[in-house]
């Protein structure tokens, strides 16, 4: 068996921090349905992003 070399080595540690099902079923999609989870993805960043300083902006009125 032949000796791993120390790049195969951090790509082995990485691996284990990585749910490779997510990416499997991210590949079964097409690239418009891939780019139509991204736009929704962003619509519901936004949208945090909005609620979190609409609440900041609430919590220093009461300031």
């Amino acid at each position: 068996m032949p000796e791993k070399d120390s790049i195969q080595e951090i790509i082995d540690l990485y691996k284990n921090d990585i749910d490779r099902t997510l990416i499997r079923e991210n590949l079964k999609l097409t690239p418009t349905e891939r780019i139509r989870k991204l736009e929704e993805l962003q619509l519901v960043a936004e949208e945090t992003r909005r609620a979190g300083q609409k609440w900041i902006q609430s919590r220093n009125d009461k300031i």
